[in-house]
């Protein structure tokens, strides 16, 4: 196995220029080989305070060109994005670990397809006319037939801080609906596989967005992310990733009243009931093992299931995972790939281990015996109860939980009990009873008999797993601030 691309990114984009990064250059690792990918450019805080200022600079006459200009650069970026896919793809395949499936399918050709969507007519978005109101005369002004229109205006400056595990996807989610909505961006990509998304700032770059409309810093370490979430210049912090950064990015932004849009840690509950299509439950709960390893904040990690089923299921899952090649992501028959550092693997590691002295590992548990190179996790089926650690926290990585119950107040129950609420899962063949489920439970998304996602859907999460929407018009919405315009007659 070897690196099927090599890239070195020493230089930043700000305000229109491509310039060296003050803090040098560090590594990237591929995840599978664990050889060096190329070199990845690593900004100083000056370098993020530059950007943000440079978007600020850019913001104004931005917000004011012409929305059809705005989406016309959009489409053309889409256009350049698939025209780079061959070179691109490889490239985040060695920096990710993802799978040649899940590299050539959800990551470049997804981006280029936000970047698309965000093209469309956005009028039905930015204008919404309100009926009159026949307003008797007060102290404060004649009364009269009051008009009003709700419009929606630009935040400002969005500081677009994207996740690892679908760098290019990602960050596509965040600039293609800020930038269509007349907003300036800066785009941090995360430290661990931030070179395709540098190649994204380069084709925005040359389709023709002004100088200062779109601007990347990217660091090893964290103090530029972190400035860019404190000072004045920027006006919205877009995140993804953990939790525990969402709490210190909304802390730090609290002081200048910051706008936020998190898609923070899911531990999403698949409530399997005892009349469930049991292949279509244990496939869809399977992709935690198989969709790029697990690192994937929507998995049903945990797998909630009737105690009349619960031997077919787990018996069904573990059988599931002797199909999964676990190995080189450049060959085709791989399904499970690396996770992201050696780091994550012994973390992830440490999650099964405290799983195994409170519940029963069914199958997996440790890393593969044919494996001597890479950050690869064995798919990994533990059977115990909720009040597990394995269960409680994030693992973002191959790892199910299996937890049984006996009635549907009991399944909900356990499905609820969780600091987080991103997306759940009801199977059963009863569909009155899965819609009556689905609303009862404390997640931002419920899938139904499917682990399938509609993109024009409102996404994000309830308690722990977020603040805020995206996807879709949802998405335009969410970076942007409602103004309601009065008038009389």
């Amino acid at each position: 196995m070897s690196d099927q691309a090599t890239r070195d990114e020493t230089r930043l984009l700000i305000g229109g220029s491509w310039v060296e990064a003050g803090g040098g250059t560090y590594d990237i690792v591929n995840p599978a080989t664990e050889q060096v990918v190329g070199q990845a450019p690593d900004a100083s805080v000056d370098d993020a305070r530059a950007a943000a200022q440079a978007a600020a600079a850019a913001f104004p006459a931005w917000a004011a060109t012409p929305p059809e200009e705005r989406l016309s650069l959009l489409a053309r970026a889409a256009e350049a994005i698939r025209a780079r896919n061959d070179d691109l793809v490889p490239l985040v395949i060695a920096e990710t670990g993802a799978t040649a499936r899940v590299g050539s399918r959800m990551q470049v050709p997804i981006c280029a397809e936000r970047f698309a969507r965000y093209a469309r007519d956005l009028r039905h978005v930015v204008e919404r006319a309100l009926p009159p109101v026949a307003t008797a005369a007060t102290p404060l002004a004649p009364g009269g037939l009051v008009s009003a229109l709700a419009y929606r205006q630009p935040v400002g400056v969005v500081a677009a801080i994207a996740s690892y595990n679908f760098p290019l996807t990602n960050m596509a989610g965040k600039v293609a609906p800020a930038l269509a909505m007349g907003n300036t961006v800066v785009m941090k990509p995360a430290p661990q596989d931030p070179l395709a998304v540098i190649e994204l700032a380069r084709i925005l770059d040359d389709v023709g967005f002004p100088p200062g409309v779109v601007n990347i810093v990217n660091s090893a370490g964290p103090e530029p992310a972190a400035l860019l979430t404190e000072i004045p210049e920027v006006d919205m912090v877009s995140f993804t990733g953990s939790t525990g950064v969402g709490q210190r990015i909304a802390s730090a932004g609290g002081a200048t009243m910051k706008r936020l849009l998190m898609e923070l840690g899911g531990k999403g509950a698949a409530l399997v009931f005892g009349d469930a299509d049991v292949k279509a439950a244990t496939t869809a709960i399977a992709s935690t093992f198989g969709f790029h390893s697990g690192q994937i904040c929507t998995a049903p990690t945990r797998a909630v299931v009737h105690r009349s089923i619960f031997d077919q299921v787990t018996e069904s899952l573990a059988a599931a995972t002797a199909f999964m090649q676990v190995g080189d992501p450049t060959d085709p028959a791989t399904i499970v790939g690396p996770l992201i550092t050696g780091a994550h693997r012994d973390r992830v590691l440490g999650y099964i281990e405290a799983g195994r002295a409170e519940g029963e590992i069914v199958c997996g548990g440790g890393r593969p015996e044919h494996l001597d190179t890479g950050f690869y996790v064995e798919p990994t089926l533990i059977v115990g109860t909720n009040d597990m650690v394995a269960a409680r926290e994030e693992i973002f990585g191959p790892v199910v939980v299996a937890i049984p119950f006996d009635d549907e107040e009991e399944g909900i129950a356990i499905a609820n009990d969780s600091p987080f609420g991103l997306y759940d899962y009801v199977f059963s063949e009863d569909s009155a009873r899965a819609f009556r489920v689905a609303k009862r439970l404390r997640a931002g998304h419920v899938g139904i008999n499917t682990a399938q996602r509609n993109m024009e859907a409102p996404f994000g999460g309830f308690k722990m797993s977020g603040v805020g929407r995206d996807g879709g018009d949802w998405g335009l919405e969410a970076y942007s601030e409602l103004q309601s315009i009065i008038w009389v007659g």
